[in-house]
């Protein structure tokens, strides 16, 4: 597995470039996505959410324009959900409402010896499919 980069190389988080995926495969205009790394979106006790039973609401927001990797979701999700279990055993309902859409690209450069002939510089620079993001404007 290739290490992630950090959150300030994608920090030009104003467009939503070549993001699309269709059904129909010439649609898309990236022709390869990532898979989705969250595995739940809900988690909890849904009926007793649903019939008004918890006298407590959390939700958590962000102030700013941000910008949230699938997998930085998918942890904290994790994490939340652990500790919801151990402090109160299913009295509870939690939702990712978020959905990381966005593609993130990178443009490999090789270093080291011999690495020369692989590399393109910022010719034909368009990036491989490396991530996702959920973005919020």
């Amino acid at each position: 597995m290739a290490a992630i980069r950090k959150a300030g190389a994608y920090s030009k988080r104003y467009a939503r470039p070549y993001t699309r995926k269709s059904k129909k495969k010439a649609n898309n205009f990236i022709k390869t996505v990532p898979a989705q790394k969250i595995s739940k979106f809900n988690m909890g006790n849904r009926k007793d959410y649903d019939n008004h039973k918890f006298d407590t609401l959390i939700r958590i927001t962000a102030t700013h324009n941000v910008q949230i990797r699938d997998n930085a979701l998918e942890a904290v999700r994790q994490y939340l959900t652990r500790n919801l279990e151990k402090a109160i055993l299913g009295q509870f309902y939690l939702e990712v409402k978020v959905h990381p859409h966005h593609i993130l690209r990178e443009n490999k450069m090789l270093t080291g010896a011999g690495a020369d002939r692989m590399q393109t510089g910022m010719s034909a620079s368009f990036g491989k499919a490396v991530g996702r993001a959920a973005q919020e404007h």
